[in-house]
């Protein structure tokens, strides 16, 4: 279930909560908006495809847990958005310490990984279910706030940025997307090379709100 179709049924973005280390949840107070018994509205979710449990926890907000969360990627992409408002970081220095060059470097390696990926023949069909190592189940939870932020008043696009640039660096590093040496492309290549690709358009996305043009390279 992917939190696109899932706002869809509650009538607003579900709010992604935990790490998503051991599960993928959401949470959402559509029922109590609606003014709706929680249990029923959790018993109608509970037969939608996708969903793996909900509960209702005092105070009436539903917790949602997804099966799939590695689907939400399927939803991102897209024109980025012109370019508006003023940088709040500094090109220089460009190093660690400058959170600027941390989300720019972001952007450059996801771009760089949809390059090398068709030189190395990565490809097939995307299987979602693969993405499942604590550090893609990171990014994912990370990418799960963004239909929430795109219909906030603040959705706070620097501070988000950053967060999951940090997340992805993890993700490029420690679970890898290409072959290396003679290592064959498998499917699971094929799910973070899809990965990479919604980490490239969403960094497009929060660079361009916040007054920058995504770099392919630094």
């Amino acid at each position: 279930m992917r939190p696109g179709a899932l706002g869809e049924v509650l009538g607003l973005p579900p709010i992604p909560k935990g790490t998503w280390a051991e599960e993928a949840i959401y949470v959402s107070p559509a029922a109590l908006r609606r003014g709706e018994d929680p249990e029923r509205t959790a018993d109608r979710l509970r037969a939608l495809p996708g969903i793996a449990a909900v509960r209702v926890p005092a105070g009436g907000f539903l917790e949602i847990v997804v099966s799939v969360p590695g689907e939400l990627v399927t939803e991102i992409g897209g024109p980025v958005p012109p370019v508006t408002g003023t940088s709040p970081w500094d090109d220089l220095p460009r190093t660690w310490a400058n959170p600027g060059f941390v989300v720019r470097y972001a952007h450059a390696r996801a771009v760089a990984v949809q390059r090398w990926a068709v030189e190395l023949g990565v490809g097939g069909a995307f299987r979602p279910e693969l993405l499942d190592d604590r550090r893609d189940r990171a990014v994912l939870r990370s990418l799960a706030e963004v239909p929430g932020r795109r219909v906030s008043r603040d959705p706070g696009w620097a501070a988000y940025a950053e967060h999951l640039a940090l997340a992805y660096h993890d993700a490029f590093e420690g679970a890898a997307a290409l072959p290396a040496g003679d290592e064959e492309p498998s499917e699971l290549h094929t799910a973070r090379v899809r990965l990479a690709r919604a980490v490239r358009d969403v960094l497009a996305e929060a660079l361009a709100a916040l007054g920058e043009t995504a770099p392919d390279r630094l």
